[in-house]
């Protein structure tokens, strides 16, 4: 820890992910813990009511916000890959962040990062026409955005190239491949349940930069922001533990932006 106080760390949750009657996740709950908010933006899940209401939150809660990205793909939650046209791509981008950054000020905030969901996360962490896309929308909207992402990947590479301000993600409830990218959901490890198991691996990834990977190797991630996703279950309780565990370790929770 520096001499002048504790190091920062941004705990991170995906929020807003109804859609009309449907919830899914304990979205208030999860504003009294993490310090970011990666809001839908209604092309994965969300709609326009689900997310001014979480940005009305999000304001009241001194949360920040940031626009969680997707692929055009409601029914599958973002989760399936589309072969989508680099400038489709970009322009469904910069009308998700738009939309959410519109509502966001109504609200008395603003957007200030960008997100990638899903498939489309996984994608830019290595697609070098999709990243680019993603980043020519951000760019294109406001060069002061950061861009949240998985350390090492192509598409923080691009942002970076671009000017804008890139911040390493480090995920405290999945599993990791020795090449540092997140083992896929339903394949064996892909997923972690456990609150104190979650808890230390978040702890060891701000802290020491290191994460465990499936295969019992240790994998370097350089993080500045810890995510618990929203739609886990028990998520509300594990990121209490994760919260509480990192300002347990001298850590102080708050946004990386602001």
């Amino acid at each position: 820890m520096s001499a002048s106080g504790p190091s920062r760390i941004d705990l991170n949750a995906d929020l807003g992910e109804g859609f009309g009657v449907w919830r899914l996740g304990d979205d208030d709950a999860l504003l009294d813990v993490v310090s970011s908010a990666n809001v839908a933006c209604g092309f994965h899940a969300g709609d326009p009511v689900t997310m001014r209401r979480v940005c009305t939150a999000a304001v009241a809660a001194g949360v920040s916000i940031g626009a969680q990205v997707s692929y055009r793909d409601l029914a599958g939650f973002g989760r399936r890959f589309v072969d989508v046209a680099p400038a489709e791509l970009a322009a469904d981008v910069l009308y998700q962040l738009a939309a959410l950054d519109g509502i966001a000020r109504t609200a008395g905030g603003r957007v200030s990062y960008v997100k990638p969901h899903g498939a489309l996360y996984n994608a830019v962490a290595h697609h070098e026409t999709q990243a680019r896309a993603v980043v020519e929308a951000v760019a294109g909207y406001d060069t002061g955005l950061a861009v949240l992402g998985l350390p090492g990947s192509v598409l923080l590479g691009s942002a970076a190239a671009a000017g804008l301000p890139t911040v390493g993600e480090g995920f405290a409830d999945r599993g990791y491949a020795p090449d540092g990218t997140l083992v896929p959901r339903g394949a064996a490890g892909a997923l972690l349940h456990d609150p104190a198991a979650v808890a230390e691996r978040a702890v060891r990834m701000a802290a020491e930069g290191t994460v465990r990977a499936v295969d019992g190797s240790t994998v370097r991630v350089d993080v500045r922001s810890v995510c618990v996703h929203g739609d886990t279950p028990g998520a509300v309780d594990l990121a209490r533990a994760v919260r509480g565990a990192l300002e347990t370790a001298g850590l102080r929770v708050a946004p990386f932006v602001g």
